[in-house]
């Protein structure tokens, strides 16, 4: 079975985007507006990573990518008096 390389994908609401980063592929970093635009950019980033930086076993030619979301929101709510 071959690896799983996480990423780890949260919303900045101060940026209005989702930023993505990895422990496991180093250098990636990203963001986009949406989910679906996050995803486009690291499936584009993270081959070019690889191989700038190495770290794939002779031959492999797939990377399996698992992106984790988290987004978070405060909702107010008012109390009658």
């Amino acid at each position: 079975m071959s690896r799983i390389y996480r990423v780890e994908a949260h919303w900045d609401s101060e940026a209005g985007v989702w930023v993505a980063e990895s422990e496991d592929i180093p250098g990636l970093v990203a963001e986009a507006e949406s989910m679906n635009a996050l995803v486009e950019k690291i499936r584009v980033l993270v081959p070019e990573l690889f191989e700038l930086n190495g770290g794939l076993e002779p031959g492999q030619k797939v990377v399996n990518v698992l992106v984790r979301a988290h987004h978070e929101e405060t909702a107010l709510v008012s109390v009658a008096s």
